[in-house]
């Protein structure tokens, strides 16, 4: 019997070249399964030997490793499962991801796949909002709003058509998990929206990929197509009644349509602009009708939800903040990657321990948490709980769990200008705030830095750049405005010393 060998898929190990090693596996002899990444992306392409104790790892495969794979000569990093930084964690969301073939339905449901759907189906849409309610299951595209709540609106809204929209327009710089859960387990996501079709009554969904994740789209594609197949889309599935087709579409690369208004305008066919509220979309969204729009990391939680009960999810976690985060370590970081576990972990526990320091050996100076438009926390800051609540209160936002690792020579000067000139290009242009303040705020902060180094005046610069900061977060239409102060401000309060002039 020839070999098993699983090489990922996932476009951040094809990148770096799996698919010419999986091509040298199969050149070999060797049974090639392409699966999702573990997220371990330091050691991709992480390739992964069936044997008959279990699934043993060698990390950074090149096509000349194949030989000493498979007779055993080549180094490996052991069983994958049972290395000390994937077994440590609590993957909820990510269980699968990594581990299934996912073109494979039969893999899917020999994995737990379908079971949350097929408990759903036998609860009334009530009980199944009221499960995920009991959960604390809240967005985790950012705003944390409970999704119970959400879908307790769309259910008691009356109308003839209801829709359920999924926002895969992942374009925080430093978050990829919405990316890589689709790559490697999208049945999961499938499966979620058709729950969430059943309890708010919706009988047709749309997930909207940005168009820089071809390989999410064609997965997905797949996934659905094959759920299609095998009667887990479409027509009265799994005989209980309920029709439910589920659409993919292309974005156009906008930055803002990550915001769901926006996103429900290009959905629309419009050009993607911030919606003035109200009305919500739960009660007034997709083509005017009452819309459930939630982000992929929170529809992929909702099978396990369901098949395992709220309160089992709900045990996790602290505070308000329940259940697990799929955090995503990038930058300066030594083992980048996905690291899932229950809130309340504390942000130094995810860059020292799990991330292991910076990559360039030098000492942690900033950590931006939440993408672009998240607070810069300082190394003294690190101690600080991963919840929604806790970063609040250090002046900080959970966003979509991307944490963002900068070394100590790092220029938050020019960081935070970064972030003025990300929403000066991203802005859809609907509010002055917006469109003019981030404009405003480059220049303020160009003529800060050029101060700094010896011409001009930093202070009445800096009393500008206040003013324009609470214009933006007071009068912007939505997050794009409104948080884009939160980097410029933190750097601000941390980092005084780089907006300083220098003698």
């Amino acid at each position: 019997m020839s070999a098993r060998v699983f090489v990922p898929a996932d476009a951040a190990a094809v990148s770096v070249g799996a698919d010419e090693v999986a091509a040298a596996f199969e050149s070999a002899g060797a049974q090639v399964v392409r699966t999702g990444s573990r997220g371990m992306l330091w050691m991709e392409p992480l390739v992964e030997l069936d044997t008959g104790a279990g699934r043993i790892g060698y990390a950074n495969t090149t096509p000349e490793d194949v030989a000493g794979v498979l007779s055993g000569a080549a180094p490996g990093i052991g069983v994958v499962d049972e290395h000390p930084w994937l077994a440590s964690q609590r993957r909820v969301t990510f269980r699968r991801v990594g581990v299934v073939d996912p073109a494979s339905i039969g893999d899917y449901e020999a994995h737990g796949g379908w079971a949350g759907l097929r408990r759903a189906l036998s609860l009334s849409p009530a009980e199944v909002v009221q499960e995920v309610t009991d959960s604390g299951l809240r967005g985790r595209g950012g705003a944390g709003f409970p999704a119970g709540r959400k879908w307790q609106t769309v259910l008691a809204t009356e109308s003839e058509q209801k829709f359920v929209a999924c926002n895969l327009d992942e374009g925080d710089s430093g978050t990829f998990a919405d990316r890589m859960v689709v790559e490697g387990d999208p049945f999961t996501l499938v499966e979620g929206m058709t729950i969430a079709a059943h309890a708010v009554g919706a009988s047709e969904g749309y997930v909207y990929v940005r168009s820089e994740y071809p390989h999410a789209v064609a997965a997905l594609g797949r996934a659905v197509d094959t759920a299609c197949t095998h009667g887990y889309l479409g027509r009265d599935i799994l005989g209980s009644g309920l029709d439910f087709d589920l659409h993919v579409r292309v974005g156009a690369g906008a930055y803002i349509c990550g915001e769901e208004s926006s996103m429900l305008e290009s959905l629309e066919g419009r050009r993607g602009e911030v919606r003035a509220r109200p009305p919500i979309p739960a009660v007034r969204g997709l083509w005017g009708r009452p819309t459930a729009v939630n982000n992929v990391l929170t529809l992929c939680a909702v099978p396990m939800i369901l098949a395992d009960g709220g309160a089992a999810y709900a045990s996790l976690g602290t505070g308000r903040s329940r259940g697990t985060q799929v955090f995503q370590l990038a930058g300066n970081v030594r083992h980048g990657g996905i690291v899932e576990l229950p809130f309340g972990v504390s942000l130094r526990e995810l860059v020292e321990e799990y991330g292991g320091g910076t990559l360039s050996g030098r000492p942690v100076r900033a950590v931006q948490v939440g993408g672009p438009l998240g607070a810069y926390l300082p190394a003294s800051g690190l101690d600080v709980p991963m919840d929604y609540e806790a970063l609040a209160g250090s002046g900080a936002m959970l966003g979509h769990g991307g944490v963002v690792v900068f070394d100590d020579t790092v220029d938050l000067a020019r960081m935070a200008r970064f972030a003025m000139e990300f929403c000066s290009l991203e802005s859809c242009g609907k509010c002055t705030p917006c469109r003019i303040g981030s404009v405003r705020g480059v220049e303020t902060i160009d003529r800060i830095i050029a101060a700094r180094d010896g011409q001009g005046d930093v202070p009445a610069d800096l009393a500008l750049l206040d003013d324009l900061c609470t214009t933006m977060t007071q009068g912007s239409l939505c997050a794009m405005g409104g948080l884009t102060p939160m980097p410029v401000r933190s750097a601000l309060r941390h980092f005084p010393e780089d907006f300083e002039a220098r003698r």
